[in-house]
């Protein structure tokens, strides 16, 4: 049980007891909890399913609940409402963004295309609704592969946003694509001078790294994927330590799958301007939403995610396509 202070800027009641009274709200909405891989740990703990992109899209699409709660970033809680254009979605912090997203404005991305009339665009989940909706298919980067392989060879592809995931689906696919360059701001940030010297020092462990991570740190990986497949890779395997080259988040639920491994999160170049050390290695997006806001979000039924009917039909059409593809 955890009982908090008086909060008075979320307006919480001294002595509450946040994970019960998240618990009552949820039956009382008939509410269900989607968590990413990166949110807190309390968080995770207190969800109805936890997973990456493609399953929490799925997840999104398949519940019966009245009420969505999303625990990550808008794009997640954008997706679930474009599935679910009849249900509350309800995203604890608005401000929970991704530079991904960020990075690819929907008239660049226009703008784009219309340089390259003739190609199909497959764009990673972590965009806007608008930029979904001038894309032919979405892929996350657990089915992106599969996806391509269903692409005629003769068809040229466009990728965006994320430039490093691109490379890396070239080198496993064998098919050129022309590349949004974009990149995530946490795994930019993975050094692989300190992996190497971490390596040096841990010469058992085994690399676990996200194709966001930039070639040179990924070069150095025993495995590359998802979070789902990393967390996967971590509980298979026979060994029992990991170096791991994602957001830090992903290691409660590896901490809880893999009793007994030690598990490293892979160092940072020390260097990003949201924080220092470890810091680095968390998504200040993903970190916005707490237990806290997650409690007065559903108290209050807000802040809801509202979409222009046009614009979420338009990018329904690409994320049906992922799901049937996938």
């Amino acid at each position: 049980m955890a009982v908090l202070p008086q909060t008075l800027n979320l307006g919480l009641p001294a002595g509450i007891d946040i994970e019960k009274e998240i618990t009552r709200l949820k039956r009382e909405m008939n509410a269900v909890i989607l968590a990413h891989f990166y949110q807190e740990g309390r968080i995770q703990d207190l969800a109805d399913f936890v997973g990456d992109s493609l399953q929490l899209s799925q997840q999104a699409a398949a519940t019966s609940a009245d009420v969505i709660v999303f625990c990550g970033v808008l794009f997640m809680a954008e997706t679930a409402k474009i599935l679910n254009p009849g249900k509350l979605v309800l995203l604890p912090d608005l401000a929970a963004g991704c530079s991904l997203a960020d990075g690819c404005p929907a008239d660049e991305f226009a703008a784009f295309r219309a340089r390259y009339p003739d190609h199909v665009s497959i764009t990673y989940i972590n965009c806007s609704a608008a930029v979904k909706a001038l894309s032919d298919i979405i892929c996350t980067s657990s089915n992106a592969e599969k996806i391509i392989g269903q692409i005629p060879p003769e068809q040229p592809i466009l990728f965006a946003p994320d430039q490093h995931l691109g490379r890396f689906l070239m080198r496993k696919t064998g098919r050129e694509m022309t590349l949004w360059t974009g990149s995530c701001m946490v795994h930019e940030q993975f050094s692989e001078r300190k992996l190497l010297e971490m390596k040096e020092a841990h010469p058992l462990a085994k690399v676990l790294a996200h194709p966001e991570c930039r070639e040179a740190v990924l070069r150095h990986a025993d495995y590359i994927g998802s979070t789902t497949g990393i967390l996967k890779t971590a509980r298979e395997s026979a060994g029992t330590e990991f170096i791991v080259a994602t957001e830090t988040g992903i290691l409660h639920q590896m901490q809880k799958e893999c009793p007994g491994k030690t598990l490293i999160p892979a160092p940072n170049d020390g260097g990003c301007q949201w924080g220092e050390g470890g810091a680095c290695s968390e998504c200040p997006h993903m970190k916005l939403n707490t237990i806290e806001k997650l409690y007065v979000s559903m108290r209050d039924r807000t802040p809801e995610i509202q979409l222009d009917e046009d614009l979420r039909r338009r990018a329904l059409r690409p994320i049906e396509r992922m799901l049937e593809m996938s």
